[in-house]
């Protein structure tokens, strides 16, 4: 059997956008892409606040971008976001700079939420599903525009309070998940699997394409620690993407349940020693990154995991859910930002990311 590939290379701002089209071709995106396809751009906001390592890079999208415009069949491209209950895709778009490169390229920006774009149709999955038809019982509902398309996940390389660490496969839950996908969290490994059986059957080619030129260590995946790297990373394995991504953190991948299961499940290869790794090497990269708390990740280990997860119904099921999504939006946007969050990014500006983050 084949060993899946996994590109990893060192990069710099004055050759990153070139980069990422060597990138790109080290991972031999066009074995997974197919051709004359529209290619669904899946870029990652964590936070519609500008933080380093939370959120896709607009060298990302533009590396991404211009390699694929210079590629015959691989110039049909469009954006797709998605909202969540505690962030804002038009203020992610517009901080963190990705409309200067969608409009440099022209390229459309299409959302999941708005019914001129796209609609939600019930999809009966052909492969099982671990979780999903418990948790929607009324049927598993997806955007019908993602159907038969190419897709290119633009996570970056971070820790998450809920699963350890999160890359290509949990880019895929704000996409295909409606605003109810909060019912999600107490199993949300399991659902990352389901997630990418779907997108195995839905997409006309997968592929993703991470961004550790800053890395973000800590309670991600919003209040970190921004982490200067100089890595960019792709495959057309999500799996094995998100299982180097992992290592390189200092995490072993088998460790992590989403990874573990898709492995297990044949989605994807997640044992280090069952991918091949080309670029840089990998082997004594250890960043060391420990997950930590936040008072978020307090009250959910309570509340989804914890001794109170027989209230999870009551508390998320029911209009009380609004109170906890006031709770996050005011303790993240206007205690945890502007006090600690401000401090992070001041250093971050003085880098040479951060600098080039100011050219755009």
């Amino acid at each position: 059997m084949t060993k899946p590939k996994v590109a990893i290379l060192r990069t710099a701002p004055e050759t990153v956008v070139p980069d990422y089209g060597r990138l790109l071709d080290l991972a031999e995106f066009q074995r997974f892409l197919a051709p004359n396809k529209t290619t669904i751009l899946k870029d990652n906001i964590s936070w519609h606040l500008l933080f380093p390592g939370a959120n896709t890079t607009p060298w990302q999208l533009d590396g991404v971008i211009t390699k694929l415009r210079g590629t015959e069949g691989y110039g049909d491209l469009v954006a797709v976001e998605n909202t969540t209950v505690v962030t804002d895709p038009t203020k992610g778009d517009k901080n963190n700079k990705f409309d200067r490169v969608y409009n440099k390229y022209n390229i459309p920006v299409k959302y999941n939420f708005k019914p001129e774009d796209m609609s939600w149709v019930v999809y009966e999955p052909r492969g099982e599903m671990l979780t999903l038809k418990n948790i929607y019982p009324e049927g598993i509902r997806i955007p019908d525009y993602f159907f038969g398309k190419n897709i290119i996940h633009l996570p970056t390389v971070k820790t998450h309070i809920y699963t350890t660490t999160t890359c290509s496969m949990k880019n895929a839950f704000g996409g295909l998940l409606n605003t109810k996908r909060h019912y999600t969290h107490s199993v949300i490994h399991e659902t990352l699997v389901d997630l990418l059986t779907i997108q195995k059957e839905i997409h006309s080619g997968l592929f993703a394409v991470a961004d550790g030129t800053t890395c973000g260590n800590g309670a991600g995946p919003r209040t970190m620690f921004p982490v200067v790297k100089n890595l960019i990373l792709a495959s057309g394995d999500c799996v094995a993407l998100d299982a180097v991504a992992a290592k390189i953190m200092g995490f072993d991948p088998m460790s992590i349940g989403y990874i573990r299961m898709a492995h297990e499940r044949g989605l994807g290869v997640g044992r280090i020693e069952e991918i091949d790794i080309v670029g840089e090497d990998i082997k004594d990269m250890n960043f060391g990154f420990k997950v930590g708390d936040n008072m978020a990740s307090r009250v959910g280990d309570l509340l989804w995991f914890g001794p109170l997860r027989r209230l999870q119904k009551l508390m998320f099921h029911t209009p009380l859910v609004y109170g906890f999504v006031a709770g996050s939006f005011v303790y993240h946007d206007y205690v945890w930002y502007p006090t600690e969050g401000k401090r992070r990014i001041k250093g971050w500006r003085t880098t040479p990311w951060g600098q080039l983050f100011e050219q755009y």
